[in-house]
Formats: structure tokens, sequence, C-alpha cells
């Protein structure tokens, strides 16, 4: 619980308003690679996730940097596991939000990154096509050019969040997030 309380200080600490911690993702509908839709966070009720947004193409290019760090720590599960061995059971999506004048290069990207991601990660990445600012305020999104990351609670509450380029040690506070809010069950 220490702990849980401490990642929350520091999540306000460092700028980003935890204004948000508590409250309700906002819905969100979005499409796989895979070309399944989802509703956020309705049809990821039931245990912990973790969802990247970016709303700019920098930030895309900085939510990509995530990928592989966030794939090894929460997607891939390892199918000989050793006793040292620790996989998280959550659902874990990166999504680049098209809005504004984004809107119609949608199905061009979408068809360009189904070719250059891994056929792996393609389930994990949900593009919106939409408006912003509802995202915006609920989320406080306070900067386009990084991506931002939510750990919702199993009802789709938001119980960490962060934004910023991959680093080791961001990597490490989301980790620590999902395994506090975890523990706290």
């Amino acid at each position: 619980m220490k702990r849980y309380i401490l990642i929350t200080l520091l999540t306000f600490a460092f700028g980003l308003s935890n204004a948000q911690i508590g409250n309700t993702f906002p819905e969100m509908e979005a499409e796989s690679l895979t070309n399944e839709f989802y509703t956020l966070p309705a049809d990821v009720s039931g245990k912990y996730s973790l969802i990247g947004l970016a709303y700019s193409k920098k930030a895309e290019d900085y939510l990509k940097g995530w990928f592989e760090p966030i794939y090894n720590q929460f997607i891939y599960k390892n199918p000989n596991p050793g006793p040292f061995d620790f996989s998280f059971d959550i659902n874990t999506y990166f999504v680049p939000m098209f809005t504004g004048a984004k809107r119609p290069a949608y199905q061009k990207v979408m068809n360009k990154l189904k070719k250059t991601i891994d056929k792996r990660l393609q389930p994990n990445v949900l593009f919106y096509k939409g408006t912003l600012k509802g995202y915006k305020d609920a989320l406080n999104f306070d900067g386009k050019d990084l991506p931002y990351f939510y750990v919702l609670d199993p009802e789709g509450k938001i119980v960490y969040a962060t934004t910023g380029r991959y680093s080791r040690s961001k990597m490490q506070e989301i980790t620590d997030a999902v395994e506090s809010a975890m523990d706290v069950e």
C-alpha cells in the first residue's frame, strides 16, 4: 500500500496531473491491425490494462519506442517458463489517435503498419479515428509530442498515469504501478 501511495505522489511530482487517477477511462472505439473492433474500457474489463496513446506523428514515433520493451514485459508469454520467470496477465494496447486533419490518413497508415509491425504485436495496436477534445480534457493531455500511458483496474478506472519517451526508469515506474495495483486486490 505504501508503494502505491508513493507511485501516486511521484506521478504528481513529475508534472502529470493525477486528477484523472480514480476516474474511469473515457470510452473509445478502436480497430486493431488484425481488424478486430474494441470499445475501451468495456471490452477489456475484468483484468488490468495498460493503454498507450499518441495523437501526433512525433508522439507515435515515440510510442513505437515502447513496443519492444512493453511486449517483452507485459505481452510475451514464455512457452517454457523457468522458476524465476514472471508474467503479467494484463491487456496491453498501443493506440495511435487519428483526429482532426489526420483522420483521412487512418486507412493508409493502418495498411502500412500491417506490413511493417511484427505480427505478434498487431493485435495490441489499435487505431482510433475521431475527435480529440473529450480525451484531451478527461485524460489531461498537455503536450502533443509525447505518448501517454494509463494503467486501468479491472473496472476501467485509471490507477496510474504517465507520459514520455521510453526510458528504463519510466518502464520501471509502469511495472511498479502494475504490480502495486495488482497487489492491492
